[in-house]
């Protein structure tokens, strides 16, 4: 019998045996409106007769009605099923199906169709393919160079962990214009929130994307309200800058079931200007740091600031 990733024992496995633990009051400065109108509907149609995946639906994004209003997704490739089973995460777990060959060339078509200036395409980790889904992902920005020119590509890409130095070499020589990795969380606690993830692995792996290519914009964030305290995200922020990281997002973890890791509090607005002005005093050309804030939250927009904070930093 197939497995029905509408129920939350069958989409999340792995955490079927945790405890239930009570997911607290969002305060008022979380609350968002309900998806609707014409825009939100036109952006669904094109997703669905392509047949794509959109991290937006996949994880529960807050901001999902207000992007697709204005023809805004994020495409997620590879499948709906991750091999990761990350405690924060919305995404189903599992054993996933074969790489579609012929999903590149939708996600292409999907952009072309939508007129985006600016494309953010993320993806489920792959732990069962070789390459850990890099030359799917290379496919992908060269099929979408092909079909829109005109749109800037962003990807938010899995950390390589299990793959040799030539996956992640495969994803930066297809010249994405934003190279994205989250580190999602600070450092003590990837064992409970990102059991199969390593944290200064995935640090290494954003410092090698310039080494690679010292012109690619690179991005990562981090979300917040998970146990960490101040002096962590600090040192986080100082370890981006280190590796040269130029564009970091900060934003509130909203628990998505019972199951889930718990909400440890919900971060005010004020703490949250307090990170943005800590992070621009790092030296970051870009920092979002708002409760809403998600990784391809107003990309597109964010892109414009960073090159123009880059010419106005370089000349």
């Amino acid at each position: 019998m197939p497995r029905d990733l509408k129920i939350p024992d069958q989409r999340h496995p792995e955490k079927a045996h945790r405890a239930e633990t009570a997911r607290v009051k969002k305060p008022d400065w979380i609350r968002v409106k309900a998806p609707s109108g014409e825009g939100y509907k036109a952006t669904k149609d094109i997703m669905r007769q392509h047949n794509l995946v959109t991290v937006c639906e996949e994880a529960g994004c807050p901001n999902v009605g207000e992007c697709w209003s204005q023809g805004h997704a994020t495409m997620m490739i590879m499948g709906e099923i991750c091999t990761r089973g990350c405690t924060f995460c919305n995404v189903a777990t599992g054993r996933p199906d074969a790489l579609d060959v012929f999903e590149p060339g939708r996600v292409a078509d999907a952009v072309k169709k939508l007129g985006l200036n600016h494309v953010v395409i993320t993806s489920v980790d792959r732990d069962d393919v070789d390459d850990g889904g890099a030359e799917h992902i290379a496919q992908t920005i060269r099929a979408t160079r092909r079909q829109a020119p005109g749109t800037t590509i962003e990807v938010l890409t899995p950390d390589f962990l299990k793959c040799g130095p030539e996956a992640l070499e495969t994803v930066v020589a297809a010249r994405p214009d934003v190279f994205n990795h989250n580190l999602e969380t600070v450092p003590g606690l990837y064992p409970e929130v990102r059991p199969g993830a390593r944290y200064f692995h995935s640090l290494r792996l954003l410092q090698r994307v310039k080494e690679l290519d010292p012109t690619m914009f690179t991005k990562s964030g981090i979300m917040v309200g998970l146990g960490e305290d101040r002096q962590a995200v600090h040192q986080v922020m100082d370890d981006m800058r280190a590796a040269d990281v130029d564009f970091i997002t900060i934003g509130q973890y909203l628990q998505p079931t019972s199951r889930h890791h718990a909400v440890d509090r919900y971060i005010t607005p004020e703490e949250f200007a307090s990170y943005e002005k800590a992070a621009r005093g790092k030296g970051f050309l870009m920092v979002s740091a708002t409760p809403l804030t998600r990784s391809s939250y107003h990309a597109g927009e964010d892109f414009a600031q960073l090159k123009a904070a880059r010419d106005a930093k370089y000349g």
